[in-house]
């Protein structure tokens, strides 16, 4: 399964990627396995830990951890927004 993830705001300045593509092994199925997937590079990518407060979407729309990720799938990560 190839997939592209993007990066943003603080995230993207941590991780020092605004967006990458890639091939997910077989036992990544859902958001909640991408995200503790990446956080295993360690060094900055814990930033994506299960316990930090970081947004996800699919295919721009809003997602929980247990979303099914498909082939092909826009994954974002983004920190929460407040504005004023």
């Amino acid at each position: 399964m190839s997939i592209k993830v993007l990066y943003f705001a603080s995230l993207r300045e941590t991780l020092g990627y605004s967006h990458e593509t890639l091939t997910l092994p077989a036992s990544i199925a859902t958001l909640g396995d991408l995200r503790s997937h990446l956080a295993r590079r360690g060094g900055v990518w814990e930033a994506l830990d299960e316990g930090r407060n970081v947004r996800a979407a699919i295919n721009q729309e809003m997602a929980s951890p247990d979303k099914a990720v498909a082939d092909r799938d826009e994954i974002a990560f983004f920190p929460p927004v407040t504005g004023g």
